[in-house]
């Protein structure tokens, strides 16, 4: 079973909800579960404590009683809480989402790239083989592993980092392993690639079944315009996600999970990528979308329900950007 979501309620509603979403609290700033529910359950019985999203530093607080979180929510917001290290919580009220259908939230899912008319999207079939696949797998399944709230993690070149979403620079983790070198060889000869273009940061994520990824946009200080991802072990579905009206930028990669959207102000797409395919974001497609994988266990193509497999394995090629150490002194 997945795990539960939450959004913000609508204004009048928050004071009936027993569920509160706290920030500046999780793992990630050292804080168990066991320790947060300890501290919360002083206002009420806690039924359970949730990651409100990847970053390991937020939270769902779920009570019993909606009394239990409205006293919390009153005696904790803002002020610093001495048995949670001392931090200062932000919190906000949230509802529990009905259960949405897995079958794609009634978006169409295309199976070629061109259907969906995104200027700058790409998708390559069969980009390697079967046996070059698995190859890659027990590559990276021999090398270590970080693991964040819902999967794992591996970074070759430069490590990004989630709580800035950026790349540090100075900090060179060496060149990109030999392992994926058919690949950056594979890429170069790509219609319209650039003769120069020198990939030099990997990112290897393994989401386990039911996991995706929030709304976003790579960051564009931190990466050049082209970004590859090749798909193995699993299929799913990417969603992207162009906001038609208004200002808003999803700030974090989970806000989306807690802000009510408009049908009418964002265009919505959908693309299946089988396992061994390779995804280009360029130009619009990787300036003016989110992209967003839905957390689905089975996603529905073409009037057909796929189930997806027991991990999914994507390598996401990127360019640094790389200011020189004097620009960065002078700004």
């Amino acid at each position: 079973m997945g795990m539960p979501r939450f959004v913000r309620p609508k204004e009048g509603d928050a004071e009936s909800s027993p569920n509160l979403y706290v920030a500046n609290c999780g793992p990630a700033v050292g804080l168990s579960y066991d320790t947060i529910a300890s501290v919360f359950s002083s206002f009420g019985e806690v039924k359970g404590v949730y990651a409100a999203d990847e970053s390991g530093a937020r939270v769902i607080v779920s009570f019993l009683e909606s009394t239990s979180a409205h006293s919390a929510f009153k005696a904790l917001n803002g002020r610093p809480c001495p048995h949670l290290g001392g931090r200062s919580l932000h919190i906000r009220h949230a509802i529990l989402q009905p259960p949405s259908s897995t079958v794609n939230d009634s978006v169409p899912v295309s199976l070629i790239a061109s259907d969906l008319n995104i200027p700058g999207l790409y998708l390559f079939h069969d980009f390697i083989s079967a046996k070059e696949e698995e190859e890659l797998l027990q590559a990276v399944d021999n090398r270590p592993w970080k693991s964040l709230s819902k999967r794992r993690v591996q970074h070759y070149g430069y490590e990004f980092c989630y709580d800035t979403r950026n790349v540090d620079s100075k900090q060179h983790l060496g060149a990109l392993p030999a392992f994926v070198s058919f690949i950056l060889t594979r890429v170069s000869s790509l219609p319209d690639i650039p003769a120069n273009l020198v990939l030099d940061q990997l990112t290897v994520n393994e989401y386990p079944p039911g996991v995706g990824l929030s709304p976003h946009i790579d960051t564009h200080s931190a990466f050049e315009g082209l970004i590859f991802s090749l798909s193995l072990a699993g299929p799913c579905i990417m969603e992207f996600r162009r906001y038609t009206t208004g200002s808003w930028v999803p700030k974090i990669a989970s806000v989306s999970d807690m802000k009510d959207e408009n049908p009418e102000e964002v265009s919505r797409k959908a693309i299946y990528l089988p396992p061994r395919s390779m995804l280009i974001l360029s130009g619009e497609a990787r300036y003016a979308w989110h992209h967003y994988i839905p957390h689905h266990k089975i996603d529905k193509v073409k009037e057909t329900l796929i189930r997806r497999g027991s991990r999914r394995v994507s390598f996401t090629f990127r360019k640094d950007i790389i200011i020189p150490w004097e620009q960065m002194k002078e700004s």
